[in-house]
C-alpha cells in the first residue's frame, strides 16, 4: 500500500487539493454529504436518512458510485467520547484502524487520533469545527489538512456553514481525511448540546 494510505491510495492526491464539501439533509430526519473535487466531480458521499442512523452512532463513507469505504462508529460507553473507524462496510469480526477522542472533556487541546495499525503515528486536531476552521496535524506537527470556510470565488462571499473547503495537503489520504470529518462533525453537535464547541477556546469566524 503507498505511504500514507489509510483508508485507500487511491485517494492520495500528488498535489494540494481542495475538496468542497456540501452538508445536506432530508425532512431533518438524518444528514448526509457530499463531496466534490475543483472540477465538480463527485468523490465522495454520505446518506445516513435513516431514522435510527444518529442513533446507532455509525456513519458509513462512500465513493462517488456508493462503495463503502469506511465505517465510523462511537464507542460505548466512552467517557470521552470516541469514534472508531473500521475498512469498509459495517463492523462485524472487524477490528478497527483508528480511533477519534476527545483530548479532554473540558479543556483547550482538541481532538486525538490514535492509529492502530501505526502506533506512533497519531494525529490531532486543533481550532474550532463547528466553525469550519481547524486542522489535522501529524505527529511531527505538520498541517496535512484543513477545515476552512468556503469563498464564493465570484462574489466574494462567505458561505454558510453547511459548505465548506476540505484542504488536502499531498500524500494525504483524502478519504481518511473525510472520515475524520464525519467523526468532528458529530461530536461538534455533542459539545453544541452542552454549549461548548471541540476547541471552546476557538471563536475566530474568519476564513
Amino acid at each position: 500500500m503507498k505511504a500514507g494510505a489509510v483508508v485507500e491510495e487511491g485517494f492520495i492526491f500528488e498535489e494540494e487539493t481542495q475538496l468542497t464539501v456540501l452538508k445536506t439533509s432530508l425532512f431533518f430526519t438524518g444528514d448526509g454529504f457530499t463531496v466534490y473535487d475543483p472540477k465538480g466531480t463527485l468523490v465522495f458521499r454520505v446518506d445516513s436518512y435513516e431514522p435510527d442512523a444518529r442513533d446507532k452512532g455509525e456513519l458509513i463513507l462512500m465513493d462517488a458510485s456508493g462503495r463503502c469505504l469506511l465505517t465510523v462508529r462511537r464507542k460505548r460507553p466512552s467517557l470521552h467520547q470516541r469514534w472508531e473507524g473500521f475498512l469498509g462496510e459495517g463492523i462485524d469480526g472487524k477490528k478497527p484502524i483508528f480511533s477519534v477522542k476527545r483530548s479532554s472533556i473540558i479543556g483547550r487541546s482538541g481532538v486525538t487520533v490514535e492509529m492502530y495499525n501505526n502506533p506512533g503515528e497519531d494525529f490531532q486536531i486543533e481550532g474550532s469545527f463547528s466553525h469550519r476552521c481547524c486542522t489535522i496535524f501529524n505527529a511531527a506537527k505538520e498541517s496535512v489538512a484543513e477545515i476552512r470556510r468556503k469563498v464564493d470565488a465570484s462574489t466574494h462571499v462567505m458561505l454558510g456553514k453547511d459548505v465548506f473547503t476540505l484542504c488536502i495537503k499531498p500524500g494525504f489520504d483524502g478519504a481518511f481525511a473525510m472520515g475524520l470529518v464525519l467523526v468532528l462533525d458529530q461530536i461538534s453537535d455533542d459539545y453544541e448540546d452542552d454549549g461548548l464547541q471541540v476547541d471552546p477556546a476557538a471563536n475566530d469566524l474568519s476564513p
